[in-house]
């Protein structure tokens, strides 16, 4: 089975996120008044193929853990939906 994913990682809360104060700061200058608590953080989306979703879960949860994510500092939220397949 072919599934999409999609990996949205975080800073957890407490973390310092200097892109985001950065990007806080500017936005009134560019008339944006009102913006607050802004976070950065990244979106990965990627085809995964595996038996089932479970198994598709697991591989995108050890990915987290081992690459795309710090899990000492970042949080990672996954989704997963089966990829609609080609006729064959």
């Amino acid at each position: 089975m072919i599934f999409s994913a999609t990996v949205q990682v975080t800073l957890r809360p407490g973390i310092s996120d200097p892109a985001g104060s950065t990007i806080e700061r500017s936005l009134p200058t560019l008339g944006f008044d009102g913006v607050t608590d802004v976070r950065v953080g990244k979106l990965v989306t990627f085809t995964i193929s595996a038996t089932d979703q479970a198994a598709a879960r697991a591989e995108v949860d050890d990915m987290c853990r081992r690459f795309l994510s710090n899990p000492v500092i970042e949080d990672a939220s996954v989704s997963l939906e089966q990829a609609a397949q080609a006729p064959a």
